[in-house]
């Protein structure tokens, strides 16, 4: 008895701790998803968050006239002022071990002793072109040099001048300026002006070899043909090849890329009758202009290509106010951000491509007599009743936002809205674009095609292993099978990326006569043996009935690949590629659809395989035998009892692999193209969430707004997998439900 109980306690002990450890095993899968989950949010989460400014730091300015510039150092540490009087005087902006906050750090004066700026222009990169009283040109920017000392680092300050310090010629005939304009790059500079007597000139000074290493140049004078009594606003894109000229109301376009003329390339009206023009500024890049209404409206405007080529034309709008005009608009250098003020002071914050009102408010008392953005725009400068107001701007994420992800988006160059996913450039003013729909659309056309391939293959011959094979060759094709899926994905791809996709595109018509000669092989096969004689099907074992089918496949498949030259040759012109590209009208690509549905196919068929078969498989026998019994056919049987009872198990196999299909990664990584189009075309590619996550995550700044995005495209392929798997658990409950009484 002692003996019997030892044994049960130590029995119910091995029953406890397995409870535990299988509760505990469950419990952390739960507790891991679910940190899964929550690690994706909070890494997502900073994309959507607006825009935050908070103040400083304030320094009183020398007051000894009024600033017509500011600007300040890519680490917020030291700001400058371009005084009236033509001072440059830099102020340390926060305490160091150098120097006290406002301390004055040093001055120099740009312009001549007895003369003062009476009209100041802005470069593209920094630069400020001042005139004086004399009308004398110069082209000054502030530089900074950061010295690490044992101390601490020190920020050295000084003024360069990037076309030399001696007074530059803009006008040959050297009448006043009243507006003026400036853009240069190493090998030109560009000055766009109006004078007093009413003049459009242009001023080319042209590098004798490098504006970086020398400032010897030349200089070639261009008056512009235009009929003006007034100029309101004049800019110069960055790539030095149009100007931007304001006219009241009207707008004026000129080409600045001929050496011998300055033609006119467009001329029209913003806001037509609605509203007056009250600001002009361009977009980073150049390519957009931004219009300011006295309605408190900002348009955007860029270049669209059209049947009658390319013209300007309204894109999108942006309301700034309710009821004050839009006094200014200030623009980032590198992104597409602009910030707006209205005459009291109302300032907003906007980013053009998605749309996004960043942030309203009000900073200051009334609007700044001088603004100026942080090189890397995480700051802003204001200078207003001899102050010199820092506030720092937390404005990491403005080109992400719902619409810009999910819905068809208006990108600068393009001739409409439309979904773009493109990351990354060799272009400095590239604008990324983070459409989400065209990769999680390439997810479900990959996942859609494998499994129109897969199932019915899948199924088809877990039916016939499960219900009709022989027991002696099922227990060798079953394992056979369920061993395909260990095999790797990316060896499939490969094969399918370098042998498969060429062997479909140079025998395109053997794809579409296998479709029709499988089936019809098969077939006729099937009479054949019908038709043999009874004592001849007699001698021949049951198990190698599908086995004697495989030599009539392999020469259908031979057949049809033979007779593919003569087919293209015959209906296609020699090219079936070339007929679907040019005839039809259809792109065809090498790594396309076709290639990925049979790769990834043939790695999802063991898995519906080897659960369909199983669920098949298990149907008691009673059921099977009871119908029979009462007089119904094999065939019979399997429709009406068979699969309505594996129904559950079946439903689950495939569901379990479509999962594995719209996970998948190597296999659409290789086997694709990788272009993120929303295309249905069989001849298509597509890239889907997996590989665009396994090929752009390593090379993606962590915490940028691509780092984020494709955290976020994480989230929406754990989203798609949990929904189908739902789906999948809903279903199959409900048809075990349904068909559990048989």
């Amino acid at each position: 008895m002692a003996t019997l109980s030892k044994s049960t306690d130590f029995r119910q002990l091995k029953n406890k701790l397995a409870q535990y450890l299988i509760t505990l095993g469950g419990v952390s899968v739960l507790f891991t998803l679910i940190l899964i989950f929550m690690y994706l949010l909070y890494v997502i989460k900073p994309v959507f968050e607006s825009a935050h400014i908070e103040s400083v730091s304030s320094v009183t300015l020398s007051n000894q006239s009024p600033a017509v510039v500011t600007g300040l150092d890519e680490l917020k540490e030291v700001a400058y002022e371009i005084t009236e009087q033509g001072q440059v005087n830099f102020y340390q902006l926060s305490t160091s071990a150098f120097r006290e906050q406002g301390s004055l750090i040093d001055n120099q004066r740009v312009i001549q002793d007895d003369a003062a700026i009476s009209l100041v222009a802005h470069g593209n990169n920094h630069q400020v072109v001042v005139v004086d009283s004399q009308n004398q040109v110069k082209v000054v920017t502030a530089k900074f040099t950061a010295k690490y000392l044992p101390e601490g680092r020190d920020i050295a300050p000084r003024v360069d001048y990037p076309l030399g310090e001696e007074a530059i010629i803009v006008d040959e005939e050297e009448q006043a300026l009243t507006k003026l304009a400036f853009a240069m790059d190493d090998e030109r500079a560009l000055f766009v002006g109006f004078t007093e007597d009413g003049r459009l000139i242009k001023t080319t000074l042209v590098a004798e070899d490098d504006f970086s290493y020398d400032w010897e140049y030349e200089a070639v004078y261009q008056t512009i043909d235009a009929q003006l009594t007034q100029v309101d606003d004049v800019a110069i894109t960055p790539d030095l090849g149009m100007a931007v000229v304001r006219s009241g109301n009207d707008i004026t376009i000129y080409e600045l890329d001929d050496e011998y003329s300055v033609p006119q390339k467009a001329q029209f009206t913003p806001f037509s009758n609605e509203a007056e023009l009250t600001s002009v500024a361009l977009l980073s890049g150049g390519s957009s202009i931004l219009f300011g209404s006295s309605h408190g409206v900002v348009s955007q405007w860029f270049e669209v290509a059209g049947e009658n080529g390319r013209a300007f034309q309204e894109i999108r709008r942006f309301k700034v106010s309710d009821q004050e005009p839009v006094s200014k608009i200030h623009t980032e250098q590198f992104r597409k951000s602009f910030y707006t003020f209205t005459p009291k002071g109302e300032m907003g914050v906007f980013y053009t491509t998605s749309a996004a009102d960043l942030w309203r408010g009000q900073l200051i008392d009334n609007m700044p007599s001088v603004f100026a953005i942080a090189p890397r725009a995480d700051g802003i400068m204001m200078v207003s009743e001899g102050q010199a107001k820092l506030f720092s701007v937390s404005n990491e994420h403005p080109e992400v936002t719902w619409s810009a992800l999910w819905q068809e988006v208006w990108y600068e160059g393009y001739p409409e809205p439309d979904y773009i996913w493109q990351s990354t450039s060799g272009s400095d003013d590239f604008e990324a674009k983070f459409s989400l729909v065209p990769i999680s659309f390439g997810t479900m056309k990959a996942a859609l095609y494998a499994m129109l391939f897969a199932v019915p293959v899948a199924l088809a011959a877990a039916i016939y292993t499960a219900y009709f094979m022989p027991p002696v060759l099922r227990k060798k094709v079953k394992p056979t099978i369920e061993l395909m899926e260990a095999l790797p994905t990316v060896i499939l791809g490969f094969l399918a990326g370098l042998w498969l996709a060429p062997i479909i595109e140079d025998y395109l018509p053997a794809v579409a006569l296998l479709l029709l000669f499988l089936p019809l092989s098969t077939f006729f096969a099937a009479y054949a043996w019908y038709r043999l004689p009874r004592k001849w099907k007699g001698r021949l074992p049951e198990a190698w009935a599908p086995i004697m089918l495989l030599p009539i496949i392999i020469l259908a498949a031979l057949a049809a690949f033979g007779l593919s030259p003569l087919v293209e040759e015959f209906y296609f012109g020699g090219d079936m590629r070339q007929y679907i590209t040019n005839d039809l009208g259809i792109d065809f690509d090498q790594r396309n659809a076709l290639v990925v549905g049979i790769a990834m196919g043939f790695a999802v068929i063991p898995t519906i395989f080897s659960m369909a078969e199983d669920a098949i498989f298990s149907v008691p026998k009673h059921l099977t035998s009871g119908s029979l019994a009462l007089g119904a056919t094999q065939w019979q049987t399997l429709v009406k009892v068979v699969l309505l009872t594996a129904s559950p198990g079946i439903f689950s196999a495939v569901m379990m692999g479509l999962g594995r299909a719209v996970g998948e990664t190597m296999i659409v990584l290789m086997a694709t193209g990788n272009t993120p189009v929303v295309d249905w075309s069989i001849f298509q590619g597509m890239r889907t969430l997996s590989a665009n996550i396994a090929v752009e995550m390593p090379e993606s700044e962590v915490g940028s707004s691509h780092y984020r995005i494709l955290f976020l495209a994480a989230f929406v392929l754990f989203i798609f997998t949990f929904i189908f798997n739902t789906v999948a658990e809903f279903v199959r409950q409900r048809l075990r439900e349904k068909y559990s009484s048989l």
